[in-house]
């Protein structure tokens, strides 16, 4: 069964940066973009950015763009969201997804099918 585990969020001050990490799982990468997604108490759920499977194509929410990063280590098997600049708005829980494509193409919002567990994000001072 495909599985998808985030880390690497905490706790920073307005400014600072963090990278989060999506460990992946059972399943051919070949065919499954990876998407960021984020959720603050009281708050829809919102897309942050998604990754294509061979990590040529990025696509990045307005709100998002300039700050962070999505990166893609296929022999780790793993994903990353850097996130620099961070602002009290980026506080949320954030989820890395996986969206089946026969070409492993990225789409933001998107129906994803498989998610993590969820990593918690605090930017306060």
């Amino acid at each position: 069964q495909l599985q998808l585990v985030e880390s690497g969020g905490g706790l920073v001050q307005p400014g600072e940066s963090l990278r989060l990490s999506c460990a992946t799982s059972g399943f051919s990468r070949d065919y499954y973009a990876i998407g960021w997604f984020r959720q603050a108490p009281g708050k829809e759920r919102e897309g942050v950015s998604c990754i294509s499977s061979s990590g040529d194509s990025t696509i990045y929410a307005d709100s998002v763009k300039g700050r962070f990063t999505t990166s893609r280590d296929n022999a780790k098997n793993t994903v990353y969201l850097q996130m620099n600049s961070l602002e009290p708005e980026d506080t949320a829980v954030y989820y890395c997804a996986a969206k089946f494509d026969v070409f492993g193409r990225c789409a933001l919002p998107g129906e994803y099918d498989y998610w993590g567990q969820g990593t918690q994000v605090t930017v306060s001072s």
